[in-house]
């Protein structure tokens, strides 16, 4: 009889450990996709913000560029 009881506690005990179990197996699977997203985004991000570095520059060396075309005042400023 106790032995019953026991063995009825122990399974119990087995069926809360899988859910768990399984609880972070589908958390695990979830972050790697998260994490596969997240790095795909990332590098996008960096494609992006390097396009844009190379504008500015482009844009600040065109501004430069025409500063220098502009004629003197006659004052000197």
């Amino acid at each position: 009889m106790i032995f019953a009881i026991i063995f009825q506690l122990m399974i119990a005990e087995l069926n809360t450990l899988e859910n768990k179990v399984a609880q972070v197996v589908a958390l695990c699977h979830f972050l790697r996709t998260e994490n596969s997203q997240l790095k795909l985004a990332l590098g996008e991000a960096e494609r992006e913000r390097k396009e844009l570095s190379e504008r500015i520059e482009s844009a600040r060396y065109r501004l430069e560029e025409l500063a220098r075309q502009l004629p003197e005042t006659p004052d000197g400023a």
